[in-house]
């Protein structure tokens, strides 16, 4: 019986792995607020919830490769640093996997939301010739990239909660039925 229930394991993962990949996808290329986007909190939840942890990392890097065969290029080094920085999501849901509640998913969330917003903003000032390569120039990217970091934050946290969320009434949806009797 256990290879039937490994099988049945491995086509829960690749659904929901086609479920975050599709969200994430239709959210970037439908109208959205700069960076409100539910790709880390997808990554964040695949590395939680996949039974198969490796493969949460495939979930953001796939959103990215499908999206951005859809949008105008950037620099290379740029859209390389953005990969790493989205993937970071997953490897800290695989690691947190033992803590449990929402403030350990919020606090996740954010700390990943802050290093994308870093990671990202470092890359296009190193990159992309917008800026002095000095540190007036780093400042300056930096400065000027907080709106958007605010647009981020909002959109991962919202994300998460919603993915974590509509989870726990899933998984909780016979026992809150039960209550409503």
């Amino acid at each position: 019986m256990q290879p039937t229930k490994t099988r049945a394991d491995i086509w829960m993962d690749l659904g929901l792995m086609g479920f975050l990949i599709g969200l994430d996808v239709v959210a970037r290329m439908l109208p959205h607020a700069p960076g409100f986007m539910p790709i880390a909190g997808s990554a964040l939840f695949a590395g939680r919830m996949l039974r198969i942890p490796a493969l949460a990392l495939l979930v953001p890097l796939l959103a990215m490769v499908l999206s951005n065969a859809m949008l105008p290029s950037e620099d290379w080094r740029i859209v390389l640093v953005g990969f790493v920085a989205i993937s970071v999501p997953a490897l800290v849901g695989m690691a947190s996997r033992r803590f449990s509640g929402p403030v350990v998913i919020g606090a996740a969330m954010l700390s990943c939301s802050l290093f994308f917003f870093a990671a990202s903003n470092f890359a296009v000032w190193a990159f992309s010739g917008m800026y002095s390569l000095d540190f007036a120039g780093l400042t300056q990217c930096y400065v000027l990239a907080l709106p958007f970091l605010q647009n981020q934050v909002s959109g991962d946290l919202f994300w998460t909660g919603v993915l974590f969320g509509g989870a726990w009434t899933i998984q909780n949806g016979a026992m809150l039925a039960g209550r409503v009797r």
